[in-house]
């Protein structure tokens, strides 16, 4: 989990919090290209300050980086690497339409939907890989509320889907 370390950075000698962009360079993140939809749907729909992403699946290019759920074919460690992967390609598409995660000042919400099997209990610890890198780019001061839920199956049988909303200036 964040320590709250990053939240100090400082803009050259001034007493500006560290923009989202500059953290992604401090925290050497290089954004994916961002994903193409793999259905008639937009990835991003802006309505107002906010801007509302589809679900934002673990992928590469249009592939499944990771496959299977938690509790059967997967550990906690991989579904929590691919809630990060999820966020990351969310941040390219957010990035993508707003010109700079720069105009994020807020994360409103962040939606994790783990695929699991059987009795398994452990979904917060998958969403925390999400939230953490959430928390690294824009500062513990920016953290979302967060629904965590458990269902049977998700697309491409995928063990992660994200849904976020942020606020998001002009």
């Amino acid at each position: 989990m964040n320590t709250g370390s990053k939240d100090k950075t400082l803009i050259g000698a001034g007493s500006l919090l560290a923009a989202a962009e500059q953290r992604l360079g401090q925290l050497g993140i290089k954004l994916p290209i961002p994903p193409e939809p793999f259905g008639i749907y937009a990835e991003a729909v802006r309505t107002g300050n906010l801007l509302f992403l589809t679900g934002m699946l673990p992928t590469v290019g249009r592939e499944a980086k990771f496959i299977g759920r938690l509790g059967a074919e997967l550990a906690v460690e991989a579904c929590h690497k691919a809630a990060r992967l999820a966020a990351l390609n969310g941040l390219a598409v957010a990035r993508q339409h707003l010109g700079s995660l720069d105009k994020v000042t807020q994360i409103v919400r962040l939606g994790v939907a783990v695929a699991t099997s059987g009795d398994v209990r452990e979904q917060p610890k998958v969403a925390d890989g999400a939230s953490e890198l959430l928390q690294d780019v824009f500062g513990k001061d920016k953290s979302p509320s967060r629904l965590v839920y458990g269902v049977a199956s998700l697309p491409l049988g995928v063990p992660v889907e994200l849904e976020l909303i942020f606020e998001v200036s002009a």
